[in-house]
């Protein structure tokens, strides 16, 4: 079974759901030493599938694929009407339509036999643990089955589970966090301190990640305990990443100072760059995929007239030393 240790070098590109991740990104972060990961959250299992055969065409090397975990939660109706509600002028501005809010799991039956069936070297699950069947049918077929976790307790509830390794996630990191239950607030813990509590609870390997912006992070988290260092925002600009033009032309261009963890597009909380929208949108309830859908259009509306104020802008808090280059570049300078 594949192992973080056996990496030429120990970088692992972040799944980046949504569009950055690609098979050109993921081949490339395998092809130069490192572990690259496709983002299967949102696509359907076709696009899955198309996606696993095409990055098997560019790489012989390993490939993990990630995995959003089903989340039963529903969220408060009347809260949930209200936020609806309060989204109405900003969609009116763009000139569209709330998206209805509703549930789904993402397809997840037919992804894990889609992973089954193409035996990547690892999956990784985040927004939840799955229950221990499905990571035992995941290690059995020989992958490496990997769970999300942001404290020491949900590490130990992961590998009590049967997960054999973990991605230990700081608060620093862009995107999504990857806290087990959607209604808590996530910690603030240091990475360091964090993976120092995860690492006295269990022996698996550990890959660590959220705010990496150089090597001397890599350094720093690798000597704190981590096996590997994930990164994510540092891969954003790479020639081979889907990012959309804006969210290109924003970290290239240094117009936002920082970033805001926030539940306003999703009902999940996520690191982006702070504008407009997250700053008046600090009431936002808690229900994924609920709001997800509900400012889906409004979210694609803003990126498509370049509407920054509005857009979804995920970045860790290391964004300001993203850069355009290749992304094997990046990672060699990285490990």
């Amino acid at each position: 079974m594949f192992d973080f240790r056996d990496l030429d070098r120990p970088i692992i590109g972040a799944p980046m759901a949504g569009g950055p991740s690609t098979p050109e990104l993921a081949a490339a972060v395998t092809n130069a030493g490192g572990l690259g990961f496709l983002a299967a959250g949102y696509r359907t299992p076709e696009d899955l599938a198309a996606q696993l055969s095409a990055v098997s065409a560019l790489t012989g090397g390993p490939i993990g694929v990630n995995l959003f975990v089903p989340d039963a939660f529903q969220p408060d109706p009347a809260l949930l009407d209200a936020y609806v509600a309060s989204l109405r002028p900003e969609t009116e501005a763009l000139g569209v339509e709330v998206g209805q809010p509703r549930y789904d799991d993402d397809g997840w039956d037919a992804k894990l036999s889609l992973v089954l069936d193409a035996r990547p070297a690892a999956v990784s699950f985040t927004f939840g643990c799955p229950d221990s069947q499905v990571l035992k049918r995941m290690a059995d077929a020989g992958i490496l089955p990997i769970v999300t976790v942001t404290t020491s307790a949900e590490a130990e509830f992961a590998v009590a589970a049967g997960a054999r390794a973990l991605a230990v996630q700081g608060p620093g990191a862009g995107g999504h966090r990857g806290t087990l239950d959607q209604r808590s607030v996530p910690t603030d813990d240091r990475l360091e301190d964090t993976l120092a509590a995860v690492r006295s609870v269990t022996a698996v390997p550990l890959a660590a990640g959220g705010g990496v912006s150089g090597p001397s992070d890599v350094v720093r988290l690798r000597g704190a305990g981590a096996d590997a260092v994930q990164v994510g925002t540092a891969l954003l600009l790479a020639d081979e990443a889907g990012t959309n033009p804006l969210h290109r032309a924003v970290l290239a261009g240094g117009q936002f100072a920082g970033t805001s963890l926030t539940r306003a597009y999703t009902g999940r909380y996520a690191r982006g760059l702070t504008n407009r929208f997250i700053l008046e949108h600090s009431d936002a309830p808690a229900g994924y995929p609920h709001l997800h859908y509900a400012t889906a259009p409004l979210r694609k509306a803003a990126v498509a007239q370049g509407n920054a104020d509005v857009a979804h802008l995920w970045a860790g808090t290391g964004f300001a030393s993203a850069r355009p280059e290749p992304a094997a570049k990046i990672v060699e300078a990285l490990a």
